[in-house]
């Protein structure tokens, strides 16, 4: 070890000795240690105040000087900082760096504003598709991806169940009885969206004592940095029994894709506002109030005709104002809601409305299939992406659509309540290139070209400037990651090894609305530029984990295209072609297997670990594993999955599940054929016999990334594309 490094390592052991968490003079610097131990001491953080948010950048001797008018703005300029001077990405597959002894300068100050004061993040799903198991120590990487990159009003619903089970419990409700009703963690999303009850359940005692320390722990870190949390209000639901248990006034809606739902208590029913008020207090006394609720009342509810909007919105407002006067009350745009009878009599400030779709169905007023020729009228909105749904794997995004549908609320009359921008993915930790476009959208006024972006995304994430990896990424982004105008699909191109097999496979879910619209074979093209110049990036976590999401990419478009020729060849009665491409498409299903074993993030293991970590017991292990196995498979029992349409939706390209459960049933499928061309009779395959083992089984699978991600990258793509 030379002196250099020594010196560095004391500098570091005494800045963790001498600087506990408790004693840092504020959050940032806190921050600061936890991507780099002793980076604080690099630079100066100054709070000032500002008319509009902003942050700056300067230079003081040798130090970097951050400044700006609360600490997530200043958060959001130290990112900037780190991107755009310093070469680093902090992302969700990296939140920690090396930062040089000596930091780059800024030889020229540099101050960005916004007048988009709030930006939001996440959606109710993001607390189930990939946020159900998490832990403080995955909490705190992510209330500092929030910081860096401007999050100051997140969703915060960690222990909503802990709410309701003592607010149950001062109705009446018996232990078991609100067992039957609060759904297992897995679900606990769809159950707070009044979707289904119970399903999952029952939890344990344990898991809503872990739950409600977390979220104490989530908050005060929040507030910490001054982020504005979004609490889940009171807008109705009771159980479906609701009627008979308590006399109450309920709606009883249809079953949702095979679950009971809850009932919804009309705000007009005279123990509307008791009720209300009894999930306030109990809700305060667990976390405290906060200056914005979440409600949707109606949410994809098709029976609601005889509702009294009007009267219900004003009820459902009433109740949240009395816990708060000051509260808002937040409520997402998709589908039917806001009605737009329950909005029309409520005052500007009174709502903040989520367009949730913004990126391609926006509500707002501009063309789209959900355009609303008034837009919100007199409410406060914010302008937000999707991006991903069901927590699904691949490559996908909308960057010309994104750009022009946010630039077009420049000036736009039906913008003039535009308050901000949000992030209300059903899925998190993928696709890192566009959320880091989209947090950056409030702090760059004027339009700009996806291309003139991605050469300072390139350097900021990979360190250097790269040719031959602008190439793969401007073949993406003129590709995979340009979903244009007109295609309403719901999230990414899903892969074909995911969807239960058929002659007619194409998507893997019963929503996702899919719709070709770029060459597989530019995926291909891509993955061969990165792997070119692999080498060279050896040990970089940022390019390791997107050549092995890209060459994923490109193996999953080439089985698509293997499967149709499989399929032509069976209509055909090609017997020799369909052996070859059916094993072929086999073979590269295994091989994508092999291919994402290298990190972490693309294992079953790391999924199913973290759902066991949170259990006390072996038996409570085991349900939270349960929980997470079904989820991304059958999602629900035999009628909800096959009736309902449930499976696969949140189906999940990993390592472990592919060999174990997708390969299967299609290598029961592709006999089958083989048999019917061997002269057998057709056989139809009862999937979820075949799915529901799995999801009942508790052998281990890794968490950790085993193998050379540039080796076995090299290795598998050669393999696939050995004769092109």
């Amino acid at each position: 070890m030379n002196i250099m490094k020594i010196r560095r390592f004391l500098l570091i052991l005494l800045a963790c000795i001498c600087i506990p968490f408790s004693l840092w003079s504020n959050p940032i610097d806190g921050l600061l240690e936890r991507i780099c131990p002793g980076a604080s001491h690099k630079f100066i953080i100054q709070l000032q105040k500002g008319e509009n948010d902003f942050f700056e950048l300067d230079q003081k001797g040798n130090k970097v000087v951050i400044r700006g008018n609360n600490y997530v703005n200043i958060a959001t300029g130290l990112n900037w900082y780190l991107k755009y001077y310093a070469g680093i990405h902090l992302s969700w597959n990296g939140m920690t760096a090396q930062l040089p002894e000596s930091l780059p300068k800024v030889s020229t100050p540099v101050r960005k504003e916004t007048n988009l004061s709030l930006r939001y993040d996440f959606n109710y799903c993001t607390y189930s598709y990939t946020m159900a198991f998490w832990d403080w120590n995955r909490w705190e990487k992510e209330i500092d991806w929030m910081a860096l990159h401007g999050i100051n009003l997140p969703l915060a619903v960690v222990g909503q169940e802990c709410v309701w089970k003592n607010m149950l419990a001062k109705l009446g409700y018996t232990k078991e009885e609100i067992n039957k009703f609060i759904a297992g963690p897995a679900f606990l999303a769809w159950w707070a969206m009044n979707n289904l009850e119970g399903w999952g359940g029952p939890n344990p005692d344990s898991w809503y004592t872990q739950q409600e320390a977390l979220q104490k722990k989530i908050l005060k870190r929040m507030r910490e940095y001054g982020i504005e949390p979004v609490f889940p209000g009171y807008s109705g639901m009771v159980p479906h029994d609701a009627n008979k248990k308590l006399g109450l006034n309920v709606t009883e809606p249809a079953l949702w894709n095979g679950f009971t739902r809850p009932a919804f208590l009309l705000p007009t029913d005279a123990r509307f506002n008791e009720i209300a008020s009894l999930y306030y207090k109990e809700l305060e006394k667990l976390f405290g109030k906060a200056n914005y609720y979440s409600m949707d009342p109606f949410h994809e509810l098709e029976d609601a005709g005889s509702v009294d909007f009007d009267a219900a919105g004003k009820a459902v407002l009433k109740a949240m104002k009395q816990a708060n006067p000051k509260a808002t009350w937040v409520i997402q745009g998709w589908t039917e809601n806001p009605r737009p009878e329950m909005i029309k009599n409520l005052n500007n400030g009174d709502i903040l409305i989520l367009d949730l779709f913004s990126e391609c169905r926006p509500m707002w007023g501009i063309p789209s299939i959900w355009k609303r020729e008034k837009g919100y009228e007199q409410h406060n909105w914010l302008f937000c992406m999707i991006e991903n749904f069901g927590g699904n794997v691949g490559l996908h995004g909308r960057m010309d659509q994104l750009l022009n549908n946010f630039y077009l609320t420049k000036n736009n009359p039906l913008a003039a309540h535009l308050k901000g921008i949000g992030l209300t993915m059903e899925g998190s930790e993928n696709n890192p290139v566009m959320f880091e476009l989209m947090c950056e959208l409030p702090w760059r006024p004027e339009k700009f070209t996806k291309e003139e972006w991605l050469k300072g995304y390139i350097k900021a994430r990979y360190g250097t400037y790269d040719e031959t990896v602008a190439k793969a990424w401007d073949i993406l982004a003129n590709g995979i990651y340009n979903c244009p105008f007109g295609n309403n699909q719901q999230g990414t191109h899903e892969s074909i090894f995911c969807g239960r097999p058929s002659l007619n496979n194409f998507q893997a879910s019963s929503w996702s609305k899919m719709e070709n619209y770029y060459d597989p074979t530019t995926t291909e093209d891509a993955a061969r530029l990165m792997l070119e110049v692999a080498d060279k990036y050896k040990g970089n976590n940022n390019f390791e984990y997107d050549l092995i999401d890209i060459v994923r990419q490109s193996l999953s478009d080439r089985g698509r295209i293997v499967y149709n020729q499989t399929v032509a060849d069976f209509k055909s009665f090609d017997k020799k072609s369909f052996a070859a491409h059916s094993q072929e498409f086999l073979n590269i299903l295994l091989a994508q297997d092999q291919l994402l074993a290298t990190r972490s993030e693309f294992r079953v293991g790391r999924w199913i670990e973290q759902a066991r970590s949170l259990g006390t017991t072996p038996e409570e292990k085991d349900l939270y594993e349960w929980n997470a196995r079904v989820q991304i498979t059958t999602w629900g029992d035999r009628v909800c999955a096959n009736n309902g349409g449930l499976r696969d939706y949140a189906h999940k390209e990993w390592n472990g599940i592919l060999k174990d459960f997708y390969y299967k049933r299609w290598a029961a499928y592709w006999q089958t054929l083989q048999d019917v061309l061997d002269g057998k009779p057709m056989v139809e395959l009862d999937y979820y016999a075949m799915e529901e083992p799995w999801t009942l089984a508790h052998n281990p699978y890794p968490a950790k990334g085993e193998g050379d991600c540039i080796t076995v990258a090299k290795e598998v793509f050669n393999k696939v594309f050995k004769d092109k």
